[in-house]
């Protein structure tokens, strides 16, 4: 079932590798200030095979060893900080671990096991924290920008929220709530609009916009997703107003859809399709908008302009959770919209201080519950994953390479034709 983490490379050139990748290795650690051995070590290597991995895939590589047992940590996530901050960045495996955007979505029972309302796998805004906003002018990418009408740049609203204050475990719920309300007003959805969730992000968007009133669209290519959002929409009395449509293909087609919506939400699907799978589902959003519509989209982004660190300590994700996974810079999803479709970013609302906090709760959770993931038929190895990947997304917000950001989008033209 895990043929990756049960095989280790072998020969002289692997081993030749691993003397180096443990030199490399312990010097990070020392730089770190990490205890290795003891009852008070930080962290504990039982098998020298990780230092193969590490010589052949890099982060992936410390991540299936992980998995397989070859070390352990009472605490990883301040490990894996450490690592970061000390400059640790082994050489990346060559293999192409990834591939194409599927549409599959993570198993409802692993998503029960961590999140806050037992539906909803993303990220989280606390009542606490203070937002600041400031009109910023940002670089246009349309064609021909800069010369004759068409101005060289434009203005987006750029919102930041301060870190929040005190929180619980008991916040998660309300937290995850409140992402997807902030992304509900966003889109501006109130009474009779018409609302696509694309691609579905399980129920909780769909119940909230139906308390507003609205009509709603969740598509989806996974028939478990599928049914399981139908049977929750059914348990909360909204299914008369929202509708859960199977598509056969990860992006509708035009020529079997072709609804048209006021609004569109998306929720973290931005980094999980790639970049092919960007520019098809951009060019969908463009097409499935009503003119004047709003679409509003939380994602994942590399903060600053350099994704590769992100890149590289998530190839676990592209590995194991979402083939397409590769999180981009703003920048790129500025120039994604600009050169690919009629739509424009107006406003970004950036939740990076507030999503940490929940990876860290929905880890916890996680944790808590692992008699119940077990019990689920996730066996130790895909539960270690998925602590893993928790933990290292967790560093990567803690280091500043990744941001949480909630974009919002709409008609480049409002009054005409487009």
């Amino acid at each position: 079932m895990w043929p990756r983490v049960a095989t280790v490379p072998s020969g002289f050139r692997a081993a030749w590798g691993a003397r180096r990748a443990e030199a490399e290795f312990a010097q990070a650690c020392d730089k770190a200030g990490f205890v290795m051995s003891g009852p008070s070590a930080d962290l504990v290597i039982f098998e020298e095979s990780l230092f193969v991995r590490l010589s052949e895939h890099g982060f992936l590589g410390l991540a299936e060893g992980y998995m397989a047992g070859e070390w352990s940590t009472p605490k990883i996530v301040e490990v894996l900080t450490g690592l970061l901050q000390a400059g640790y960045h082994p050489k990346p495996s060559k293999e192409d671990v990834g591939g194409a955007y599927t549409g599959l979505e993570l198993p409802a029972q692993l998503v029960r096991l961590f999140s806050g309302d037992g539906m909803s796998s993303h990220g989280t805004v606390f009542s606490s924290g203070v937002p600041t906003t400031e009109r910023v002018a940002v670089k246009s990418f349309v064609q021909g920008a800069g010369r004759g009408n068409e101005p060289a740049q434009h203005y987006v609203d750029v919102t930041t929220l301060s870190e929040p204050t005190v929180v619980e475990r008991e916040d998660l719920p309300e937290a995850q709530l409140r992402a997807v309300r902030m992304l509900l007003d966003a889109a501006r959805v109130r009474n009779n609009t018409h609302l696509v969730d694309y691609p579905a992000s399980g129920g909780a968007v769909g119940i909230a916009a139906a308390h507003r009133h609205a009509t709603v669209d969740l598509l989806t290519a996974d028939a478990d997703q599928a049914s399981d959002v139908r049977a929750v929409l059914e348990m909360a009395n909204v299914s008369d107003n929202v509708s859960v449509e199977l598509i056969d293909e990860p992006f509708p087609n035009p020529r079997n859809w072709q609804s048209h919506y006021d609004a569109i939400v998306s929720v973290e699907k931005l980094e999980r399709l790639g970049e092919r799978g960007r520019r098809v589902y951009a060019r969908s959003i463009d097409r499935l908008l009503t003119m004047g519509g709003f679409a509003a989209l939380q994602t994942v982004v590399a903060a600053g302009e350099d994704d590769t660190l992100a890149r590289d300590c998530l190839e676990l994700a592209r590995a194991y959770l979402w083939p397409a996974f590769s999180p981009v810079p703003m920048s790129e999803l500025h120039r994604l919209f600009d050169r690919e479709t009629g739509l424009r970013v107006i406003a970004e609302t950036h939740i990076g201080s507030h999503y940490v906090r929940g990876l860290a709760l929905q880890r916890e959770t996680f944790e808590g519950n692992e008699r119940e993931a077990a019990a689920d038929g996730f066996d130790a190895v895909y539960r270690r994953m998925w602590v893993f990947y928790l933990a290292m997304a967790e560093a990567l917000f803690k280091v500043g390479a990744l941001d949480a950001v909630q974009l919002t989008v709409t008609t480049r033209n409002r009054r005409g034709r487009r």
